[in-house]
């Protein structure tokens, strides 16, 4: 099974412009807990609940005043809609993240994957074994 058989479609979006009040209400209104930022159309980022929690609540009312690309995680991983689940999977375990950004072949963001949605589309067990990489902890080389 492919990437684009079970990811959020369309994913929900936001400018890297826009306030993060503005990211979290949109993420309450869509129940999701990331969007993908955009600037002039390209794919810049992510912002997730916990982005906002940790980089901008900490902020107190300063945080009202922050943007979206304050806040965002800039190092963009995704996964193309014609990937393997399992491959799709891989890298979210091998990542440590839940969620994953996905791109067509001319790199347009078309959709979103989560270790939910593998749960509740695909596979719950391959969502299980998944989730057990993302929360493992991992130590680096040992002297």
């Amino acid at each position: 099974m492919k990437v684009a058989d079970i990811m959020r479609h369309p994913p929900i979006t936001i400018l890297a412009s826009a306030s993060v009040p503005e990211a979290a209400a949109q993420m309450r209104a869509g129940h999701v807990g990331c969007l993908g930022v955009l600037e002039n159309g390209r794919l810049v980022g992510v912002i997730t609940d916990r982005d906002i929690v940790m980089r901008a609540v900490v902020g107190g009312e300063r945080a009202m005043r922050l943007r979206v690309r304050d806040v965002m995680s800039p190092e963009v991983l995704f996964c193309s809609d014609r990937q393997r689940v399992e491959d799709a999977a891989a890298a979210l375990g091998d990542h440590q993240v839940r969620r994953l950004p996905v791109c067509d072949a001319r790199a347009r963001l078309v959709g979103m994957l989560s270790v939910d949605r593998i749960a509740e589309e695909y596979s719950e067990h391959l969502a299980g074994e998944t989730l057990g990489e993302i929360v493992e902890t991992r130590l680096g080389p040992r002297p």
